[in-house]
């Protein structure tokens, strides 16, 4: 007779948890975040509610973390989507010690980023509910905006000890020129969101941060 093995909890939870992540994801990228709802997370996922609300306070909760879980398995090199603002897998911007050139990949990544609807469907939920609730907001900053925005930070402190970008020029604001026009155009939606447009992004940012002749 085989010994009895115990069945082991935490795989358990982990392919629990796994399940409610991915199902927020595709919920919100099919219905939309209005009509995902947690009994609809929980019926896909194939648990109860009660397990959701044991992790998670809020559907939101549920797909901010479904959201930074996916980036961490992207920059892992995992399936998966890459979150908007992250150039590529990797621990940071490229510095090939050509500006233009490492920030044309960033940005032309971005754009590929924001113009897919696996990424694009939960970035859009997140702002906008992060506009309604500003603890989901600050929480939407501090754990993705701002390690994404603080890459920029270091390789533009990098091109400014290079003499590529003034000193006087503060890399916060600097990347602000970068990234403010590609989610202008993409959350209006008025315009195509393109390579093309993120190299112009590019060159002309550049123009005002090159030092004077």
């Amino acid at each position: 007779m085989a010994p009895h093995k115990t069945p082991d909890a935490t795989r358990r939870s982990d392919r629990s948890r796994r399940a409610i992540l991915d199902s927020a994801l595709a919920l919100v990228g099919e219905v939309g975040y209005p009509r995902t709802t947690i009994e609809g997370i929980a019926a896909r996922a194939g648990v109860g509610k009660q397990t959701i609300y044991r992790w998670w306070p809020s559907k939101a909760a549920v797909l901010m973390d479904a959201f930074l879980d996916l980036s961490a398995r992207q920059n892992a090199g995992g399936d998966g989507a890459q979150d908007p603002g992250q150039p590529e897998a990797g621990p940071g911007i490229p510095d090939t010690g050509d500006l233009a050139a490492d920030l044309k990949l960033v940005l032309r990544a971005t754009v590929d980023e924001l113009n897919d609807p696996a990424t694009a469907a939960p970035t859009r939920a997140l702002t906008a509910e992060g506009i309604i609730d500003p603890v989901l907001g600050a929480q939407f900053t501090e754990k993705l905006l701002d390690p994404q925005m603080e890459l920029y930070v270091t390789r533009l402190r990098a091109a400014q000890e290079a003499g590529e970008v003034r000193a006087d020029v503060d890399p916060r604001t600097a990347l602000e020129l970068l990234i403010a026009p590609l989610m202008h155009r993409w959350l209006l939606r008025t315009l195509p969101l393109t390579h093309a447009y993120a190299d112009q992004i590019v060159d002309h940012t550049l123009r005002g941060l090159s030092p004077r002749s």
